[in-house]
């Protein structure tokens, strides 16, 4: 598989960052990168579960639209940033404990939009919900 990454494959930078929004406070943590996907995982917890004690699915598709983002951004050259223009998510199964994983790859990183698709496992490696991504892709506009 071709290497589609534009930007180093590196997050340290990033997380002080991270740690003081949703990502750090969701417990999600970066876990792989390869030439066309990055995986993150997810604890299923007090943080990420709905009051019947099932992961919650805004938190699944809070772990799928970081990893698009994160995805997004590092497809990307320095000129160019994009923003979450649509997301959709369908929950396949439930899940009570442990982690859960996802998967991004890309479906299409056009010039204008990024496509995203992000599959979420539970520890056993079954789905427990997809989703798709679309980016909108924006040239940095340099002060005058």
């Amino acid at each position: 598989m071709t290497q589609i990454w534009k930007q180093p494959l590196n997050l340290a930078p990033f997380a002080p960052v991270i740690d003081q929004t949703i990502v750090g406070h969701m417990g999600i943590e970066f876990t792989e990168f390869g030439p066309d996907f990055i995986c993150a995982a997810m604890p299923v917890d007090h943080r990420t579960i709905q009051p019947m004690g099932i992961l919650h699915g805004g938190a699944s598709v809070v772990l799928a639209e970081t990893l698009g983002s994160v995805a997004s951004y590092l497809a990307l050259d320095s000129d160019h940033y994009s923003v979450g223009l649509q997301i959709t998510a369908n929950h396949l199964k439930q899940v009570r404990k442990g982690k859960v994983i996802g998967t991004v790859r890309p479906v299409h990183l056009g010039r204008t939009t990024h496509v995203w698709d992000i599959i979420i496992e539970n520890e056993a490696g079954e789905p427990v919900c997809v989703s798709r991504l679309t980016m909108a892709v924006m040239p940095v506009v340099q002060p005058e």
